[in-house]
Protein backbone atom coordinates (compact mmCIF):
# COMPACT_ATOMS: atom_id res chain seq x y z
CA UNK A 1 0.00 0.00 0.00
CA UNK A 2 2.93 2.81 0.68
CA UNK A 3 4.53 1.94 -2.64
CA UNK A 4 1.36 2.42 -4.42
CA UNK A 5 1.13 6.05 -2.59
CA UNK A 6 4.77 6.59 -3.13
CA UNK A 7 4.69 10.32 -5.09
CA UNK A 8 7.09 9.58 -8.69
CA UNK A 9 8.05 11.25 -12.07
CA UNK A 10 9.40 11.04 -14.94
CA UNK A 11 10.27 13.89 -17.15
CA UNK A 12 11.75 13.29 -20.41
CA UNK A 13 12.20 13.93 -24.01
CA UNK A 14 11.97 10.88 -27.11
CA UNK A 15 14.39 11.87 -30.15
CA UNK A 16 12.06 10.56 -32.54
CA UNK A 17 9.52 13.01 -31.26
CA UNK A 18 11.13 16.76 -31.96
CA UNK A 19 9.19 19.36 -30.09
CA UNK A 20 7.59 17.47 -27.76
CA UNK A 21 7.52 17.03 -23.80
CA UNK A 22 7.08 13.71 -22.09
CA UNK A 23 5.89 13.73 -18.71
CA UNK A 24 4.56 10.15 -16.29
CA UNK A 25 3.79 11.03 -12.70
CA UNK A 26 1.88 10.06 -9.44
CA UNK A 27 1.46 13.08 -7.12
CA UNK A 28 -0.37 13.13 -3.61
CA UNK A 29 1.12 15.81 -1.89
CA UNK A 30 2.54 17.91 -4.80
CA UNK A 31 1.20 21.35 -5.20
CA UNK A 32 2.21 23.16 -8.65
CA UNK A 33 2.08 26.84 -8.51
CA UNK A 34 1.55 29.00 -10.66
CA UNK A 35 3.32 29.42 -14.10
CA UNK A 36 3.23 28.41 -18.13
CA UNK A 37 4.24 26.61 -20.10
CA UNK A 38 6.08 27.59 -23.74
CA UNK A 39 4.50 23.78 -25.19
CA UNK A 40 0.42 22.77 -25.35
CA UNK A 41 -0.40 21.14 -22.22
CA UNK A 42 -2.37 17.62 -22.81
CA UNK A 43 -2.76 15.73 -19.59
CA UNK A 44 -4.30 12.56 -19.32
CA UNK A 45 -5.56 11.55 -15.92
CA UNK A 46 -5.35 7.61 -15.18
CA UNK A 47 -6.32 8.28 -11.33
CA UNK A 48 -7.16 10.62 -9.16
CA UNK A 49 -8.20 14.31 -9.50
CA UNK A 50 -6.19 17.29 -10.62
CA UNK A 51 -7.05 20.35 -10.00
CA UNK A 52 -5.84 23.67 -11.18
CA UNK A 53 -6.59 27.16 -11.43
CA UNK A 54 -7.21 28.31 -14.96
CA UNK A 55 -9.40 31.28 -16.66
CA UNK A 56 -10.55 32.56 -12.98
CA UNK A 57 -11.84 29.70 -11.84
CA UNK A 58 -10.58 26.22 -10.46
CA UNK A 59 -11.15 23.43 -12.78
CA UNK A 60 -11.01 19.39 -12.31
CA UNK A 61 -10.26 16.70 -14.32
CA UNK A 62 -10.93 13.06 -13.12
CA UNK A 63 -9.59 9.60 -14.66
CA UNK A 64 -10.87 9.60 -17.84
CA UNK A 65 -10.65 13.37 -18.12
CA UNK A 66 -7.61 15.50 -20.21
CA UNK A 67 -6.39 18.91 -18.49
CA UNK A 68 -5.35 21.32 -21.87
CA UNK A 69 -3.57 24.37 -21.09
CA UNK A 70 -2.48 26.54 -24.20
CA UNK A 71 0.90 27.81 -24.55
CA UNK A 72 1.78 30.42 -22.11
CA UNK A 73 -1.58 30.60 -20.18
CA UNK A 74 -0.78 30.81 -16.34
CA UNK A 75 -2.65 27.88 -14.28
CA UNK A 76 -1.54 25.90 -10.91
CA UNK A 77 -2.15 22.40 -10.46
CA UNK A 78 -2.35 20.00 -7.25
CA UNK A 79 -4.37 17.07 -5.88
CA UNK A 80 -8.11 17.19 -5.43
CA UNK A 81 -8.82 14.08 -3.98
CA UNK A 82 -6.41 12.69 -0.58
CA UNK A 83 -5.12 9.69 -2.78
CA UNK A 84 -3.88 12.52 -5.20
CA UNK A 85 -3.61 12.26 -9.43
CA UNK A 86 -1.74 9.81 -11.92
CA UNK A 87 -1.46 10.87 -15.21
CA UNK A 88 0.51 10.98 -18.59
CA UNK A 89 1.22 13.90 -20.41
CA UNK A 90 2.42 15.40 -23.80
CA UNK A 91 4.05 18.72 -24.46
CA UNK A 92 3.86 19.43 -28.26
CA UNK A 93 5.37 22.68 -29.25
CA UNK A 94 2.91 25.38 -30.63
CA UNK A 95 4.81 24.71 -34.16
CA UNK A 96 4.02 20.73 -33.71
CA UNK A 97 0.38 21.59 -33.51
CA UNK A 98 -0.08 24.34 -35.70
CA UNK A 99 1.55 21.55 -38.48
CA UNK A 100 -1.17 18.94 -37.55
CA UNK A 101 -4.09 21.33 -37.63
CA UNK A 102 -2.92 22.24 -41.37
CA UNK A 103 -2.99 19.08 -42.63
CA UNK A 104 -6.08 17.57 -40.25
CA UNK A 105 -8.32 20.25 -39.63
CA UNK A 106 -9.72 23.60 -41.24
CA UNK A 107 -8.45 25.81 -38.64
CA UNK A 108 -7.23 29.54 -39.93
CA UNK A 109 -4.86 31.39 -37.69
CA UNK A 110 -2.82 30.13 -34.34
CA UNK A 111 -4.82 26.71 -33.04
CA UNK A 112 -5.74 26.15 -29.62
CA UNK A 113 -7.72 24.67 -27.04
CA UNK A 114 -11.08 26.11 -26.53
CA UNK A 115 -11.84 24.89 -22.89
CA UNK A 116 -9.33 23.45 -20.46
CA UNK A 117 -10.81 20.04 -19.50
CA UNK A 118 -12.23 17.57 -22.18
CA UNK A 119 -13.75 14.17 -20.61
CA UNK A 120 -12.69 11.57 -23.63
CA UNK A 121 -11.43 8.19 -21.76
CA UNK A 122 -10.80 7.60 -25.74
CA UNK A 123 -7.88 10.41 -26.44
CA UNK A 124 -6.77 9.62 -22.61
CA UNK A 125 -5.73 5.85 -23.82
CA UNK A 126 -3.59 7.76 -27.12
CA UNK A 127 -1.76 9.70 -24.82
CA UNK A 128 -0.74 6.52 -22.53
CA UNK A 129 -0.36 4.73 -25.71
CA UNK A 130 2.11 7.19 -27.10
CA UNK A 131 3.92 7.10 -24.05
CA UNK A 132 4.69 3.54 -24.04
CA UNK A 133 5.75 3.56 -27.63
CA UNK A 134 8.19 5.55 -26.71
CA UNK A 135 9.32 3.18 -23.64
CA UNK A 136 9.14 0.87 -26.38
CA UNK A 137 11.85 2.54 -29.26
CA UNK A 138 8.29 2.60 -31.72
CA UNK A 139 9.09 5.74 -33.81
CA UNK A 140 6.49 4.83 -36.11
CA UNK A 141 4.05 3.78 -33.30
CA UNK A 142 4.48 7.08 -31.08
CA UNK A 143 4.74 9.44 -34.03
CA UNK A 144 1.18 8.09 -35.26
CA UNK A 145 -0.76 8.30 -32.10
CA UNK A 146 0.11 11.48 -31.68
CA UNK A 147 -0.95 12.83 -34.28
CA UNK A 148 -4.23 10.91 -34.33
CA UNK A 149 -4.48 12.37 -30.48
CA UNK A 150 -3.66 15.68 -31.24
CA UNK A 151 -6.03 15.77 -34.43
CA UNK A 152 -8.87 14.42 -32.45
CA UNK A 153 -8.18 17.24 -29.49
CA UNK A 154 -9.00 19.92 -32.00
CA UNK A 155 -11.76 18.37 -33.67
CA UNK A 156 -13.31 18.00 -30.37
CA UNK A 157 -12.23 20.91 -28.88
CA UNK A 158 -10.32 23.08 -31.34
CA UNK A 159 -9.83 26.56 -32.12
CA UNK A 160 -8.12 29.69 -33.10
CA UNK A 161 -6.42 31.62 -30.37
CA UNK A 162 -6.77 35.05 -30.12
CA UNK A 163 -4.34 37.28 -31.34
CA UNK A 164 -2.13 38.76 -28.59
CA UNK A 165 -2.30 42.80 -29.48
CA UNK A 166 -0.72 45.52 -26.98
CA UNK A 167 -3.46 47.90 -27.34
CA UNK A 168 -3.59 49.53 -23.96
CA UNK A 169 -0.84 52.25 -21.99
CA UNK A 170 -0.97 49.63 -19.51
CA UNK A 171 -0.48 46.41 -21.51
CA UNK A 172 2.46 48.67 -23.19
CA UNK A 173 4.04 49.48 -20.03
CA UNK A 174 3.36 45.71 -19.04
CA UNK A 175 5.45 44.50 -21.74
CA UNK A 176 8.70 47.03 -21.55
CA UNK A 177 8.68 45.90 -18.13
CA UNK A 178 8.53 42.33 -18.95
CA UNK A 179 11.32 42.99 -21.64
CA UNK A 180 13.69 44.50 -18.60
CA UNK A 181 13.07 41.82 -16.89
CA UNK A 182 13.83 39.21 -19.32
CA UNK A 183 17.10 41.25 -19.90
CA UNK A 184 18.05 41.75 -16.33
CA UNK A 185 16.95 38.43 -15.23
CA UNK A 186 20.35 37.57 -12.77
CA UNK A 187 19.49 41.07 -11.34
CA UNK A 188 16.24 42.59 -11.55
CA UNK A 189 15.21 46.18 -10.29
CA UNK A 190 12.91 46.73 -7.17
CA UNK A 191 9.27 47.13 -8.14
CA UNK A 192 9.42 50.59 -7.24
CA UNK A 193 12.73 51.24 -9.45
CA UNK A 194 11.17 49.41 -12.38
CA UNK A 195 7.94 51.22 -12.15
CA UNK A 196 10.23 54.49 -11.97
CA UNK A 197 12.10 53.75 -14.66
CA UNK A 198 9.04 53.19 -16.98
CA UNK A 199 7.64 56.38 -15.67
CA UNK A 200 4.71 55.29 -13.87
CA UNK A 201 3.61 53.83 -10.07
CA UNK A 202 4.91 50.57 -8.38
CA UNK A 203 0.69 50.03 -7.75
CA UNK A 204 0.23 50.61 -11.62
CA UNK A 205 2.77 48.53 -12.82
CA UNK A 206 1.92 45.93 -10.59
CA UNK A 207 -1.44 45.85 -11.87
CA UNK A 208 -1.31 46.68 -15.71
CA UNK A 209 1.67 43.35 -15.14
CA UNK A 210 -0.87 41.44 -13.65
CA UNK A 211 -3.54 42.18 -16.21
CA UNK A 212 -1.45 41.56 -19.48
CA UNK A 213 0.28 38.40 -18.18
CA UNK A 214 -1.65 36.56 -15.85
CA UNK A 215 0.70 36.63 -12.81
CA UNK A 216 3.01 39.69 -11.06
CA UNK A 217 6.16 40.45 -11.79
CA UNK A 218 7.93 38.50 -9.50
CA UNK A 219 6.00 35.56 -10.21
CA UNK A 220 6.60 35.64 -13.55
CA UNK A 221 10.27 36.42 -13.27
CA UNK A 222 10.64 33.01 -11.20
CA UNK A 223 8.87 31.19 -14.37
CA UNK A 224 11.13 33.03 -16.87
CA UNK A 225 13.91 32.01 -14.45
CA UNK A 226 12.93 28.44 -14.89
CA UNK A 227 12.51 28.17 -18.29
CA UNK A 228 15.63 29.54 -19.05
CA UNK A 229 16.87 27.01 -16.60
CA UNK A 230 15.64 24.09 -18.80
CA UNK A 231 17.52 25.63 -21.57
CA UNK A 232 20.94 25.83 -20.18
CA UNK A 233 20.66 21.85 -18.27
CA UNK A 234 19.49 20.91 -21.89
CA UNK A 235 22.76 22.24 -23.80
CA UNK A 236 24.97 20.51 -20.75
CA UNK A 237 25.09 23.17 -18.06
CA UNK A 238 25.35 21.65 -14.82
CA UNK A 239 22.50 22.39 -12.27
CA UNK A 240 24.93 24.49 -10.03
CA UNK A 241 25.87 26.72 -12.43
CA UNK A 242 22.31 27.25 -14.20
CA UNK A 243 21.34 28.66 -11.14
CA UNK A 244 23.18 31.54 -10.33
CA UNK A 245 22.72 31.99 -14.52
CA UNK A 246 19.79 32.81 -14.19
CA UNK A 247 19.93 34.56 -10.81
CA UNK A 248 18.57 32.14 -8.03
CA UNK A 249 20.90 32.31 -5.28
CA UNK A 250 21.98 29.04 -5.08
CA UNK A 251 21.14 25.15 -6.79
CA UNK A 252 18.77 24.36 -3.64
CA UNK A 253 17.10 27.53 -4.50
CA UNK A 254 16.64 26.45 -8.12
CA UNK A 255 15.86 22.51 -6.93
CA UNK A 256 12.89 24.56 -5.07
CA UNK A 257 11.15 26.69 -7.29
CA UNK A 258 12.02 24.59 -11.12
CA UNK A 259 10.52 21.27 -9.08
CA UNK A 260 7.49 23.35 -8.58
CA UNK A 261 7.11 23.87 -11.75
CA UNK A 262 8.42 21.16 -13.81
CA UNK A 263 7.17 18.77 -11.75
CA UNK A 264 10.62 16.66 -11.07
CA UNK A 265 14.31 18.37 -9.60
CA UNK A 266 16.51 19.76 -12.10
CA UNK A 267 19.68 16.90 -11.62
CA UNK A 268 16.63 14.38 -12.32
CA UNK A 269 15.33 16.37 -15.81
CA UNK A 270 18.54 16.37 -16.75
CA UNK A 271 19.99 12.85 -16.48
CA UNK A 272 16.78 12.16 -18.53
CA UNK A 273 17.96 14.83 -21.21
CA UNK A 274 21.25 12.84 -21.07
CA UNK A 275 19.62 9.03 -21.05
CA UNK A 276 18.08 10.66 -24.70
CA UNK A 277 21.52 11.26 -26.11
CA UNK A 278 23.10 8.22 -24.49
CA UNK A 279 20.30 5.87 -26.22
CA UNK A 280 20.28 7.66 -29.60
CA UNK A 281 20.06 4.39 -31.84
CA UNK A 282 18.90 1.88 -29.53
CA UNK A 283 16.01 1.26 -27.11
CA UNK A 284 14.93 3.95 -24.56
CA UNK A 285 14.98 2.20 -20.89
CA UNK A 286 11.92 1.32 -19.33
CA UNK A 287 10.51 1.94 -15.94
CA UNK A 288 8.25 -1.30 -14.93
CA UNK A 289 7.20 0.27 -11.91
CA UNK A 290 4.66 2.14 -13.62
CA UNK A 291 1.04 0.76 -14.44
CA UNK A 292 -1.99 1.91 -16.29
CA UNK A 293 -5.10 0.82 -15.10
CA UNK A 294 -3.71 -2.03 -13.27
CA UNK A 295 -1.88 -2.85 -15.91
CA UNK A 296 2.48 -2.92 -16.42
CA UNK A 297 2.86 0.17 -19.08
CA UNK A 298 6.35 -1.42 -20.18
CA UNK A 299 4.38 -4.78 -21.21
CA UNK A 300 4.58 -5.71 -24.55
CA UNK A 301 1.93 -4.02 -27.22
CA UNK A 302 1.33 -4.16 -30.89
CA UNK A 303 -0.16 -1.36 -32.01
CA UNK A 304 -2.38 -1.90 -34.52
CA UNK A 305 -3.31 0.57 -37.76
CA UNK A 306 -4.53 3.99 -37.03
CA UNK A 307 -5.94 5.80 -39.71
CA UNK A 308 -8.91 7.73 -37.91
CA UNK A 309 -9.03 11.14 -37.90
CA UNK A 310 -5.86 11.63 -40.49
CA UNK A 311 -8.22 13.09 -43.34
CA UNK A 312 -8.88 17.11 -43.53
CA UNK A 313 -12.33 17.89 -41.41
CA UNK A 314 -13.22 21.00 -39.68
CA UNK A 315 -13.87 21.45 -36.63
CA UNK A 316 -17.99 22.35 -37.02
CA UNK A 317 -19.96 20.06 -34.44
CA UNK A 318 -17.17 18.84 -32.85
CA UNK A 319 -16.30 20.97 -29.84
CA UNK A 320 -18.68 18.57 -27.30
CA UNK A 321 -16.93 15.75 -26.02
CA UNK A 322 -18.60 12.19 -26.41
CA UNK A 323 -20.74 10.86 -23.40
CA UNK A 324 -18.42 7.85 -23.93
CA UNK A 325 -15.44 6.86 -24.69
CA UNK A 326 -13.00 3.38 -25.45
CA UNK A 327 -13.67 1.07 -22.66
CA UNK A 328 -10.69 1.73 -20.02
CA UNK A 329 -9.69 -2.30 -19.54
CA UNK A 330 -10.08 -3.52 -22.62
CA UNK A 331 -8.78 -3.16 -26.52
CA UNK A 332 -6.78 -0.47 -28.10
CA UNK A 333 -7.52 2.75 -29.89
CA UNK A 334 -7.51 0.99 -32.63
CA UNK A 335 -9.86 -1.87 -31.78
CA UNK A 336 -12.46 0.65 -32.05
CA UNK A 337 -14.45 1.49 -35.38
CA UNK A 338 -15.38 5.01 -36.75
CA UNK A 339 -13.74 8.13 -36.64
CA UNK A 340 -11.99 9.99 -33.80
CA UNK A 341 -14.73 12.63 -33.87
CA UNK A 342 -17.83 10.90 -33.93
Amino acid sequence: MAETRKERARHWRYEELPGVDLLRARYIRKSFVRHTHEHFVIAAIADGVEVFHHGGGDQYAGAGALALVNPDTPHTGRAGVPEGWQYGAVYPSPDVVAAIAAETTTLRGTPGFVTPVLDDPYTVRLVHQVLRATDEGNALAADTLLRVAVTRLLRLNGGTLPRREVRTAGARTAARARAVLEERMAAPPTLEQLAADLGTSPFALLRAFRDTYGMPPHTWLTDARVRRARRLLDAGTTPSEAAVTVGFTDQPHLNRHFSRIVGVPPGAYQRERKNVQDARGGLSVTSGAWQWNGQQSTSTRTYGPITEGMTRSGPEGSRTAPSSGTPWASGSPSDSPGSPSA
